[in-house]
């Protein structure tokens, strides 16, 4: 339907929420200012401002609800290309118009290009009662109760608890699709609450203690290394020592200086990480650590 014919159309509906207003009905002032909200839609439609129209038109089917409202309601929406809410406002004209509404052969026929452009996402949360939103529209909480109908194209489906959202999904939807989205719902607290809060603390100290075991062993080793390699050289230097006793403790020099070697390389590695997860936990400074061929490097502020 052009901007035009529905200037027209709007018209007529402004005069039908006139006329209801002229006869004596129970709320006169509702019927009044749904009239001026109506008029004021009829004004921004008019205008192509269809955000604005649309909400003036919703305002006053709100406050008088009146089926002529719900047919301009529909066009807006299909303005603005939401097929899935225009097909529901229209839908609902027909059942509240009844049979003898005056735009009926003209919805019904626009209701079967809408079925068209329309599919149904099937959301699904981890934890009842968050809020779905599509395209940051509310649409319930769950445990939803049937698939949500949506518009063809690229739908953002974003579940949210206690206001914040937990996570967004961004799905294609084809005409005539049913889409499973599964959401999580958890909030940030609730998932931390998963863990005790003195596992962090916990998993550092454990960290410090095998780093620091890995540099008594590292020091042990290497002094074992140093008496050993003495004991062999003295036992080299005498006349009739015997050439498996040579081989024994050269064996032994050798194992503990790879074992020294070794736990030096752990112990530096360890040192390097155990720094970087200890400073990150401080919110007061900004620490980098790396690894280098010369050494541990550490830049950052405090």
């Amino acid at each position: 339907m052009t901007g035009r014919a529905l200037s027209l159309v709007v018209l007529a509906c402004l005069t039908i929420c006139g006329a209801r207003i002229a006869q004596a009905e129970p709320n006169a002032a509702a019927n009044a200012e749904a009239a001026k909200h109506f008029q004021r839609g009829v004004t921004m439609y008019n205008e192509a401002d269809y955000r604005a129209a649309l909400v003036e038109f919703r305002r006053a089917y709100e406050t008088s609800p009146n089926a002529a409202v719900l047919y301009n309601i529909g066009q807006t929406y299909y303005q603005l290309q939401n097929y899935a809410a225009a097909l529901v406002a229209l839908g609902r004209y027909l059942t509240e118009a009844g049979p003898s509404a005056s735009h009926r052969r003209e919805v019904e026929a626009t209701v079967d290009t809408l079925q068209s452009r329309v599919g149904k996402v099937a959301i699904t949360t981890s934890l009842p009662g968050a809020d779905i939103t599509v395209d940051d529209e509310l649409v319930g909480k769950t445990p939803l109760d049937e698939p949500v109908l949506v518009s063809i194209g690229r739908r953002k489906i974003t579940a949210l608890r206690d206001g914040r959202v937990t996570e967004t999904r961004f799905v294609d939807v084809a005409a005539g699709d049913t889409v499973n989205v599964a959401l999580a719902a958890g909030t940030r607290n609730e998932q931390l609450t998963t863990t005790p809060k003195t596992s962090g603390k916990s998993s550092l100290t454990l960290g410090w203690v095998i780093t620091g075991g890995l540099g008594v062993v590292m020091v042990g080793t290497g002094v074992g290394a140093y008496i050993e390699s003495r004991s062999l050289q003295d036992a080299r230097s005498k006349y009739h020592a015997s050439a498996d006793d040579l081989n024994s403790k050269a064996n032994l020099v050798k194992w503990l200086s790879r074992t020294a070697d070794a736990s030096a390389v752990l112990a530096v590695i360890g040192t390097a990480v155990m720094l970087k997860l200890t400073w990150s936990r401080s919110d007061s400074s900004e620490t980098r650590v790396a690894l280098t061929p010369s050494g541990i490097q550490i830049a950052g502020k405090f």
